[in-house]
């Protein structure tokens, strides 16, 4: 008989213990918030103990931290299912009651159930939601083409303006941060394109140096980006990893208890 510790302690923790833990909070409202942070307590530790504890039943191919990982996509399916279910609620309930932007609402839920129904029809009749055999797009991949992308390309369109406002709003030199970042802003748009070579193309003289010069500023530009660009950069990415480790030892824990929907009181 294999036996696999792993599995069995996966199916322990995440589902026993829950079962139990709703049985016991029917009856004892205190062990309501008692049952989910252990929970979340062991499912933060299994991964990081199988980082330094190279077990079968913890890492490796069938160990308990897969398995967890595996737990974690099914769970991630459930979640899009309630968001779903939220976006379906929240909007009807904007239509029923003629809020502000209700029409939006009604373009978001008709857009919602007919992807839905392409998408499932295409899983369930086996054609897909991409192309079919003689290259004809399917019903999914024909909304998508004729209305999805030409959309996207117009979001995408009009964030161009709104990153020209908030640019020009932003490349004012009234101290000297927005001064220095006014002057590397203009160095590496100039460097990223050949502004140089269209200022000298009247005049030929002016063209080798004009492309000697502009060589030298893409030099400048690759710079800036990989020296200051990339510290600052380095700073922010140190700066989030600390928070999202600071934020997951609060969860292991015990101390944050915001993810359990519960009020104060409980």
């Amino acid at each position: 008989m294999n036996f696999e510790f792993g599995r069995v302690a996966l199916v322990v923790l995440f589902a026993v213990i829950p079962i139990a833990g709703v049985v016991m909070g029917l009856s004892a409202p205190a062990l309501r918030s008692r049952i989910p942070v252990f929970i979340g307590v062991f499912a933060g530790l299994i991964p990081i103990v199988s980082l330094y504890m190279p077990k079968a039943f913890i890492s490796g191919p069938t160990g308990m931290s897969p398995r967890l990982d595996q737990w974690l996509i099914i769970l991630a399916g459930f979640a899009l299912l309630l968001g779903i279910v939220n976006v379906i609620q929240t909007n009807t309930r904007k239509i029923r009651r003629r809020e502000s932007g209700w029409p939006f609402a009604v373009v978001l839920l008709t857009g919602l159930f007919v992807m839905s129904y392409f998408g499932i029809y295409g899983a369930v009749s086996k054609q897909g939601i991409g192309y079919l055999p003689d290259h004809s797009p399917t019903a999914f991949e024909w909304v998508q083409d004729v209305f999805f992308y030409p959309l996207q390309a117009t979001i995408f369109a009009l964030l161009a303006f709104f990153m020209a406002s908030a640019a020009f709003r932003a490349f004012r030199a009234r101290n000297t941060e927005a001064t220095i970042l006014l002057v590397g802003a203009g160095f590496v748009m100039a460097g990223r394109v050949p502004l140089l070579e269209f200022l000298a193309a009247p005049i030929p003289p002016l063209h080798a140096a004009a492309s000697q010069a502009s060589q030298a500023l893409g030099k400048l530009t690759e710079w800036i980006m990989d020296t200051p660009n990339g510290a600052a950069q380095s700073g922010i990415i140190i700066g989030a990893a600390l928070g999202a480790a600071s934020m997951a030892l609060r969860v292991i824990l015990g101390i944050e208890r915001g993810y359990l929907g519960l009020g104060k009181g409980e």
